[in-house]
């Protein structure tokens, strides 16, 4: 189980700021990704602008493998305007 923490617009868009979730220990990003959205239908709309940080490290969106420990957060972070 991975803790999974959502800024912004993806906490407006998933009706919340922090969930557990399950998965498989090795995933890549991307796949990661497609399990949130089947959760949370209404993220794909970010889907291009969006900002993965597992272990607070950045990581894009695609074929990078992860390897999850119970217990790692994974952050989605939507692009940020502010002036």
């Amino acid at each position: 189980q991975v803790s999974v923490l959502y800024f912004a617009r993806s906490a407006e868009l998933a009706g919340l700021r922090c969930e557990t979730l399950s998965g498989p220990r090795e995933i890549t990003s991307l796949q990661l990704w497609e399990e949130i959205v089947k959760v949370h239908p209404r993220l794909a709309v970010i889907r291009d602008q969006v900002i993965f940080a597992v272990r607070q490290e950045y990581v894009l969106l695609g074929d990078q493998l992860l390897v999850l420990q119970p217990g790692d957060e994974i952050a989605i972070i939507p692009p940020i305007s502010g002036g």
